[in-house]
């Protein structure tokens, strides 16, 4: 069996281990591919594994021949999923490699908004508290998460983790999901509507998938019900928040602050709203990035692969059973 990483880099620059993946069969591994280099580089192969690199409806003609394609990701948007059910290809991701590993890079951009720890870093190393007249001072007061309300906009595995996060720092948790079941044990918690979430919670974090229904599900109007100086985080899919709307309501005090992994267009365009709205925290989409979860999706994407062998395929996102 020939498979062929696509875009390898970005998942392994080295610091983890293609073992179970080569031990399948004759692997190759590119660091990176474009559409002009498909064709040649998916040649031969019978599985096709892409993190970044899309697979559109125009470049099947360029995968003749590959029998499956596997996601070394969660999201698959940059599958063309039904083009490839149509020609009998079973697409496979990876779900649950790094739940705790995202929801505590939320919980970390949470804190350092409430608790502003870099801002009174830089403030000491420049000689602030040595000039200051008091004996402590705060550029921004410190917030103190006991007693707030969380609300979780998706509520799967990284959303259950989060609210067990929330809970352990004393907060309250709202969760709103398509199909409310098996609340957890702590308590206060309970599920909630989308509006009464909107309106209700101090900290809204988003962890639901990006479908037509979710984009910008944070939207102008979200963001005017929502109490004055709420906290937005979004570690799920850019195109859930309006920017332009988010960055608005940064800018007159109506949120507090927002901490997102994610845009809409990344890596985003010197003009994308938020870049310069104030009190955001953006990192490079890495909550994700962790070396035990880069490792997880080596190791369940080599299970992907053996069960699609066996005939028996787990994590096919385009409905195609057939080995």
């Amino acid at each position: 069996m020939k498979i062929v990483i696509l875009d390898g880099g970005v998942l392994n620059p080295g610091d983890v281990d293609w073992a179970p993946i080569k031990a399948l069969g004759d692997v190759t591994i590119y660091e990176s591919t474009n559409s002009d280099q498909l064709a040649e580089r998916s040649k031969g192969a019978d599985v096709l594994l892409t993190n970044k690199t899309p697979l559109r409806k125009e470049d099947l003609p360029a995968i003749e021949g590959v029998r499956m394609v596997g996601i070394l990701a969660t999201g698959y948007n940059i599958i063309d999923t039904e083009a490839l059910a149509q020609r009998g290809i079973p697409v496979c991701n990876v779900v649950a490699y790094g739940v705790s590993d995202v929801a505590q890079h939320a919980m970390a951009m949470l804190l350092e908004l409430c608790r502003h720890t870099s801002l009174h870093t830089e403030s000491v190393k420049n000689g602030d508290w040595l000039k200051s007249k008091q004996w402590c001072y705060w550029k921004l007061p410190p917030v103190c998460l006991e007693g707030l309300t969380m609300g979780l906009i998706g509520f799967g595995s990284i959303g259950r983790r989060m609210g067990e996060l929330a809970h352990a720092f004393g907060m309250s948790v709202l969760a709103n999901c398509r199909v409310p079941k098996d609340p957890p044990t702590y308590s206060p918690f309970a599920f909630a509507t989308l509006e009464h979430i909107i309106c209700s919670s101090d900290v809204i974090s988003l962890h639901c998938p990006l479908t037509k229904e979710t984009k910008h599900i944070i939207n102008a109007k979200a963001l005017s019900n929502m109490r004055k100086g709420a906290i937005l985080l979004n570690t799920s899919r850019g195109p859930l928040v309006d920017e332009a709307a988010a960055a608005a309501a940064l800018k007159s005090g109506q949120l507090s602050g927002l901490g997102t992994d994610v845009l809409s267009e990344e890596p985003p365009t010197a003009d994308n709203p938020l870049l310069s709205a104030p009190n955001t925290l953006i990192t490079p989409h890495i909550a994700w990035a962790t070396t035990r979860a880069r490792q997880n999706i080596i190791d369940l994407t080599a299970e992907n692969i053996r069960r699609w062998q066996s005939g028996t395929p787990v994590n096919v996102v385009n409905g195609v059973s057939n080995a």
